[in-house]
This record gives structure tokens, C-alpha cells and sequence, in this order.
């Protein structure tokens, strides 16, 4: 007898009933990223750092010394994966991690204001600069958060914890009618 899977988001159930038309402060589920873990070996870090950061259609987000995400929204793990492939093996380790993470992004102008109640860190422009990303607790759960714009930013998340982190996050942006849904 034959099985078949139905392919559902992890949030589906939570983000029931949240769906809305966006308002201003809007948390977005990212359907299907591509997320890859990449570690440099010891003393390739500036090259691996460069290497990836030369690619098109990644942005890379800082994990740790020598470890860094690399998000794609338009690249599949197929061309990601060949594209690593061709990154010499002697400096660069890298592991597929698409289905384990959750990409959520947050907007909107009062994002810093719901992100203050959620994570320990100053989010203030002038400190926490666009680009900038870093491994940290958000909403109890490690995450690494990036400033992906000027109002937004974008939390990876273990799967397993993507339920209770946007049941948090959508409770602090309550009093700022924070909107949900998932991406296009």
C-alpha cells in the first residue's frame, strides 16, 4: 500500500486566522527557503567569508566565527548546493538545512518597538546596522536575527521552535495590529 505525503508549513495551523490584509507592522512566513550552514576550516575564514559573500541571490548571515547562514529565496538546494560544491573543499564544509529552519520576516515601523520585547539586543540603527545578523535568543529560542531593510528584519529558526516563536512574536505585536501570512 502507497502513502501519500501532504507537503504542509510547519506554521499552517498557526498562522491560521492571522492571515490578513498587511497592515504597516506585517510578519511574513517565508515558504520555501534555502538555507545552507557553512563553516570555514581553520584559517580560511576571510576567504570563505569573501567567497560567499561574491555570490548572486545569497545573503549571509553570521552565526559565529567561522559559520554563517546562506539564505536564498530564489535559488533552489540543487544550484545552491552545486554552486558550494565549487568552493574548494579544502577550506569550506557546508550542510543543507532548509527543511530543519524557519525563516520569518517582521516589518514595518514599529518593528524595532515588537522585536524590543522579544530579543536582548539593541536594534537601534546606528547599532544594529543593515546587513548585520548575529546568533541570539529571540522569544526564549536561539535564533540569528539579520536586518535584511530599514524596517525589517528576518529570524531563522529551528522548526521545532517556529510555533512557539511566532505565537510570541505575534503576541507582542498585538498593541501595534501585527498582521500575518505567508509569502506569495
Amino acid at each position: 500500500m502507497s502513502v501519500a505525503f501532504t507537503n504542509r508549513h510547519v506554521l499552517e495551523d498557526h498562522i491560521a486566522g492571522f492571515e490578513a490584509r498587511p497592515n504597516p507592522n506585517h510578519l511574513t512566513v517565508v515558504r520555501q527557503p534555502t538555507i545552507f550552514s557553512v563553516l570555514a576550516h581553520a584559517g580560511h575564514e576571510d576567504w570563505v567569508h569573501a567567497a560567499l559573500t561574491a555570490m548572486d541571490d545569497v545573503s549571509v548571515r553570521t552565526v559565529g566565527p567561522g559559520e554563517w547562514l546562506a539564505v536564498s529565496e530564489t535559488l533552489g538546494v540543487e544550484s545552491l548546493a552545486r554552486d558550494f560544491s565549487m568552493l574548494d573543499a579544502e577550506r569550506v564544509s557546508f550542510f543543507e538545512q532548509s527543511d530543519g529552519r524557519t525563516l520569518l520576516r517582521i516589518s514595518g515601523p514599529s518593528v524595532r518597538k515588537i522585536l524590543a520585547k522579544c530579543v536582548p539586543v539593541d536594534l537601534h540603527p546606528d547599532v544594529f546596522v543593515e546587513g548585520q545578523s548575529g546568533s541570539m535568543l529571540c522569544c526564549h529560542v536561539s535564533a540569528n536575527i539579520a536586518r535584511t531593510g530599514p524596517d525589517t528584519f528576518e529570524i531563522a529558526v529551528m522548526r521545532s521552535f517556529a510555533g512557539t516563536v511566532f505565537d510570541e512574536i505575534m503576541e507582542m505585536g498585538r498593541e501595534f495590529a501585527l498582521t500575518a501570512g505567508f509569502t506569495a
